[in-house]
């Protein structure tokens, strides 16, 4: 018989550990943070545990503002080895990063000192995501580390457009991660897979403000892992920065990104909605212009519809190492709304196989 542990007291971080160890040695148990705003420091909340667990937050968590308080540690509330977990209740992680993103130095330094994430699931199964917001998270939002059948529904992430390295959900060396009717409103990618990630479905995800949905970015280090299996439907992003893309460094190690699909997304003036980009060089980070050599193939773009910011509204600049294969456009509509002209088309090193409608005209510039 599971136990239910209610959790109501201001000096919540005790109180939440001693809860946590009590229902996480017996199966099927719960504990609740009631309604309420509630204070909390760096907490690890860890398994295995006895049975399945969950996790139900129906008040606001509020970190620390200062990022000292963190000690260097890159997570504020962290779920590690956990099968069979369940986070749900309604209840809102509220990062308070407005102190954070001023301190926030990754756009000019690759090797910067990161800052916490607002929730981190790492080494977690069979375990389900759903009904609740992380707010104003200090860096990405939710961190997924070696996972796998991992699932989110309705989840809100929401921090403004201007607020750094703020990615919605961020998924690395996990597997079986299905995505479903997400709202995400950020200052970086709404969704951004790293490497090592396969078997990763997204579908209903509105996304905006933010920076898109974004393979990547890949290469940046040594031993990196293929990235295969991935699905986009049913998106609609509206005002962020990029549409559906995948991006890689130049001057990478080799790697394999494959098997990846974008179907059936509404732009809301999006600026570049369909990218791949293989020069991938945030704020001159790169020190050696020579080509990617990340190989990306079996990638398609199919139902993509709406409008542009950008004149250029779809690029394909792929590694003149290695260059892209099985590359499909199909069925693109994508109208320019700003004055000077039709929107564009610009591919390098591809040869897309393309089908249906195609505005802009696939490829009308080559370079």
């Amino acid at each position: 018989m599971g136990k239910n542990l209610s959790i109501t007291t201001i000096s919540l971080l005790l109180a939440l550990t001693n809860a946590w160890k009590a229902a996480c040695a017996v199966a099927g148990s719960k504990v609740v943070i009631s309604e309420g705003a509630y204070k909390l420091g760096l907490v690890t909340l860890l398994g295995p545990c006895k049975g399945a667990i969950e996790f139900n937050l129906q008040g606001t968590l509020q970190a620390p503002l200062d990022v000292a308080a963190f000690n260097g540690k890159d997570g504020w509330v962290i779920f590690e080895r956990i099968d069979g977990l369940t986070v749900s209740g309604g209840g809102v992680f509220d990062g308070k990063g407005q102190q954070a993103w001023q301190k926030n130095e990754c756009g000019e330094d690759k090797n910067c000192n990161l800052l916490p994430i607002n929730i981190r699931f790492n080494y977690i199964t069979n375990s389900i995501v759903q009904d609740i917001t992380s707010k104003d998270s200090k860096f990405f939002h939710i961190n997924l580390l070696e996972c796998k059948k991992l699932q989110f529904q309705h989840v809100t992430i929401t921090a403004p457009a201007d607020s750094p390295n703020t990615d919605g959900i961020h998924i690395e060396h996990s597997s079986q991660i299905n995505i479903t009717n997400a709202n995400i409103g950020t200052g970086d990618d709404c969704i951004s897979i790293g490497d090592g990630t396969q078997d990763i479905t997204a579908n209903q995800v509105t996304c905006g403000p933010g920076h898109g949905i974004s393979i990547g970015s890949l290469g940046k280090y040594q031993n990196e892992q293929p990235v295969l299996g991935i699905r986009v439907t049913g998106a609609t992003l509206s005002n962020t920065n990029n549409g559906v893309r995948i991006k890689t460094w130049p001057s990478s190690p080799s790697g394999v990104a494959s098997d990846i699909h974008f179907e059936d997304v509404v732009m809301n003036n999006v600026a570049n909605p369909i990218i791949i980009d293989q020069n991938y060089c945030p704020n001159n980070q790169c020190s050696n212009q020579s080509p990617s050599k990340v190989k990306i193939s079996n990638v398609s773009f199919k139902k993509i519809r709406g409008t542009s910011s950008t004149k250029e509204a779809v690029s394909l600049i792929c590694s003149k190492s290695v260059p892209c294969q099985q590359v499909v456009l199909s069925n693109i509509d994508l109208a320019y709304k700003g004055g000077g002209g039709f929107a564009t088309s610009t591919c390098a090193n591809v040869q897309p196989a393309v089908s249906g409608t195609q505005n802009p005209p696939a490829c009308t510039i080559k370079v």
